[in-house]
């Protein structure tokens, strides 16, 4: 007896294309709604943006949580269901505090951002050196300057850079992101013609 196949997904990336060539109109629909939400995010206020950008976060970390202490009673060893259980609760607490007062939150986020970006500019930097030649190196500098010195920006006006910085990222991100889905949507457009 043979089971009926209820595989109706693309089996190769061009089969994919295909399925979403009908469907460019709805993309650059998302690609425009996230836009206007981009440029409502930096238009009206950073610091409402910064408070929705926290909020996401609390609310990923309060999931992330559950998840491990979900995996914590799959353990197999008692150990494990511990640091499992642990590290759950650790998310859960943090993304209580994100949800409760994400402007507090978001202090603290802004400085580890700033820290992140000046260490992870300096290994770009670093790690571009190591480059052969013939390697696009010199993007990978510029990108490793460019990290470092947003990154020593953000700390060097912590923590009055708290209430604007998560928000100014996620405007950005979001006209990034919009711009990109009205580009796919317009490029499944014309293809769809062809």
């Amino acid at each position: 007896m043979s089971m009926p196949n209820n595989d109706a997904g693309p089996h190769n990336l061009g089969e994919g294309i295909r399925r979403l060539r009908g469907k460019w109109g709805w993309i650059v629909a998302f690609g425009v709604i996230s836009l206007i939400a981009g440029v409502i995010a930096l238009g009206s206020g950073v610091y409402f943006a910064t408070a929705t950008a926290v909020l996401i976060i609390g609310f990923m970390m309060l999931m992330a949580g559950a998840t491990e202490i979900v995996a914590a009673f799959n353990a197999k060893e008692w150990g494990q269901r511990v640091l499992w259980g642990l590290l759950g609760a650790l998310y859960v607490f943090a993304g209580l505090v994100c949800i409760q007062n994400p402007f507090q939150a978001a202090t603290l986020l802004t400085l580890m951002l700033g820290i992140a970006l000046i260490v992870g500019g300096l290994l770009r930097v670093f790690l571009a050196m190591q480059m052969k030649q013939g390697t696009p190196w010199g993007w990978v500098v510029v990108s490793g300057i460019i990290s470092f010195l947003l990154g020593l920006m953000i700390v060097a006006k912590w923590p009055v850079s708290s209430a604007y910085a998560l928000g100014i990222f996620l405007g950005v991100d979001l006209l990034f992101m919009g711009s990109s889905w009205i580009s796919v949507g317009l490029a499944l457009k014309r293809h769809a013609r062809s």
